[in-house]
């Protein structure tokens, strides 16, 4: 059908929708045909849409429903390789040229002969491009990240040994497709390895991240699992929630058996194999119940990806006897770079080096510590039509550059200490990674949602904050309501509050108090006095995709935060003094 759209080698289709077995059809007809596999993520404006049909010269766009296609007709104008857009998901609410429904889209094949279609395929060679993932770079454009078809297959097939993921021929693997296909980490897990190894693939609800997610894990009960940090933290909190409502017994109950639990397991890490018979007891009145609760109960594989992920949120599910898994890489290595195993997994490590794949830490400081780089088949080929950008990324021994701070220990884990990029540079010339200071914050303070450490080219660091409040289901826009959690752990320390603005407005004494109090203890712990936060304030918003300060992975966009609050940040350095 793509053919006798006139799709042109090399060209893409884009793919703009919620996961579905349409997205997959799509994805690998698109490569079989001669040209690019592209996902768009969803919640792109038409600019951002327009961007990436752009760039990859797109002359298909198939797009999920009517909200998706109003996108495009805005922009259809700006896109001369346009040929014809295929709509999916719903029935078409108007006529239109080169508009088609799926149905109509698989019936313009029939009268291809299959020859054409396998002199293409006999084409095409492994060191070829056949899918664009364009990377939400933090800063600038998108770049389209050229995987060939070796970095698919060869990566599917050696990051599925790894983790040991059993053949359907012996034992058929079940996963939840619900993370955009348009990132690596979905398209790598629900596609390639899926293929690979016969996975059965389960579609979510496109709902999943607002709160389906669990029913659907529930129903399916998948083996295997991955999870984005904020799907992990998300369950971590609606568990507790939960758990804070039930009786005195049960919560004690539960308490000694995440003590068992985290302990046994921390054991375990640390190569211990005995099982207490207390972890056994634990196990059927506690563990077994809360994996069948969160639909985990036959899941051997919990993974966590593409973003960092807290020390917190891992004890809680290591306490409850769910060991989550880190694993670590970036689009430009068609995903998995390191990943943690049952057997060798060691907390807030991402792993060591999948099979075939070989790191390099660059220009390593005294303890170890270096810009991490990576090699092996699973490379990328470059940015699509952005030569200099690729020289920068891939240097000239065949190094891909991560940007990413890390170091190896004794026995050859990984762990990720920061970014380059993110690294804060006080005017005193002290190099801070921000993000293990942030997470102190978020520990030592229940209620914060959100913290951004900001001091660049300043005498002193300080602190943007946000609380944690009630999300609309619809738009995804956070709003003033305090979710239950934190309103009980205001109620603790005597505030009324029910609002993120009353505490703002009223400069809550004993919300204030409490902040000050966990910031002053994190500053006890700081390396130095340049690490310690000076000042703090509260923001009346939480940050969120729907904001632009989260990207699609959850992950904080600092430049974005930076320029938003930029006056916010000015009032810090406003006065004169350094605080004391």
């Amino acid at each position: 059908s793509c053919l006798q759209l006139g799709l042109e080698r090399f060209h893409g289709v884009c793919i703009l929708g919620f996961n579905s077995a349409e997205w997959f059809i799509a994805d690998i007809g698109a490569i079989l045909a001669g040209g690019f596999a592209v996902g768009i993520y969803t919640t792109n404006s038409p600019e951002a849409c327009h961007y990436v049909a752009e760039n990859c010269s797109a002359n298909i766009l198939v797009v999920e429903n009517n909200k998706q296609l109003q996108k495009i007709l805005e922009i259809q104008h700006k896109l001369p390789h346009l040929k014809a857009i295929i709509q999916y998901g719903e029935e078409l609410k108007e006529k239109r040229p080169n508009l088609y429904s799926w149905s109509e889209f698989m019936d313009l094949g029939k009268d291809v002969p299959d020859t054409q279609l396998r002199e293409i395929i006999e084409s095409q060679k492994p060191n070829q491009c056949c899918t664009l993932i364009y990377t939400s770079g933090t800063t600038g454009q998108p770049k389209g990240v050229m995987l060939s078809h070796d970095n698919l297959t060869w990566t599917a097939s050696a990051a599925g040994r790894f983790i040991m993921l059993t053949d359907a021929k012996e034992k058929q693997e079940l996963v939840v497709s619900y993370l955009p296909l348009s990132h690596i980490a979905a398209q790598m897990s629900d596609i390639w390895s899926a293929m690979t190894f016969g996975v059965q693939v389960f579609f979510a609800q496109p709902d999943a991240l607002k709160g389906t997610l669990v029913d659907t894990l529930r129903e399916v009960r998948p083996t295997a699992f991955l999870g984005v940090p904020r799907v992990w933290e998300k369950m971590e909190e609606k568990m507790k929630s939960i758990g804070a409502k039930s009786s005195a017994l049960r919560r004690k109950v539960a308490s000694w058996a995440k003590g068992v639990g985290l302990q046994t397991n921390l054991k375990r890490m640390n190569g211990y194999s005995e099982v207490p018979v207390n972890f056994r007891l634990a196990r059927q009145l506690v563990y077994k119940k809360v994996r069948k609760a969160i639909g985990l109960d036959r899941c051997t594989k919990c993974y966590t990806g593409a973003a960092p992920i807290t020390r917190e949120t891992l004890e809680f599910f290591l306490s409850l006897n769910i060991p989550v898994f880190e694993l670590y890489g970036m689009s430009e290595s068609s995903g998995p770079h390191t990943i943690s195993l049952p057997h060798a997994f060691k907390l807030t490590s991402c792993g060591k080096e999948v099979t075939g794949c070989r790191t390099l830490i660059h220009k390593p400081d005294g303890d170890g510590t270096g810009e991490i780089c990576f090699s092996g088949r699973h490379i990328f080929m470059g940015y699509l039509n952005m030569e200099e950008k690729t020289k920068e990324a891939i240097d000239e021994d065949g190094w891909l550059h991560s940007g990413d701070l890390g170091k190896h220990d004794k026995d050859g884990f990984l762990y990720i200490t920061g970014r380059i990029k993110e690294l804060i540079i006080t005017a005193g010339g002290e190099n801070i990674p921000p993000v293990p200071i942030e997470d102190a914050v978020k520990d030592a303070v229940p209620i914060i949602s959100n913290a951004m450490l900001v001091g660049d080219k300043a005498k002193f660091l300080a602190m943007l904050l946000t609380l944690k409040c009630k999300i609309d289901v619809e738009t995804g826009e956070p709003g003033d309501d305090l979710t239950p959690e934190a309103i009980e752990y205001c109620q603790k320390l005597g505030s009324k509050a029910t609002k993120v603005s009353e505490i703002i407005s009223s400069k809550d004494k004993a919300i204030y108090a409490a902040i000050q109090k966990g910031v002053s203890a994190v500053n006890e712990g700081a390396v130095s006095n340049a690490q310690k936060v000076q000042k703090w304030v509260l923001l009346e918003k939480d940050f969120s995709l729907f904001g632009g300060e989260l990207g699609p992975t959850m992950k904080l966009k600092r430049p974005v935060v930076a320029q938003k609050y930029k006056d916010r940040i000015a009032q810090f350095y406003a006065d004169v003094d350094t605080p004391t």
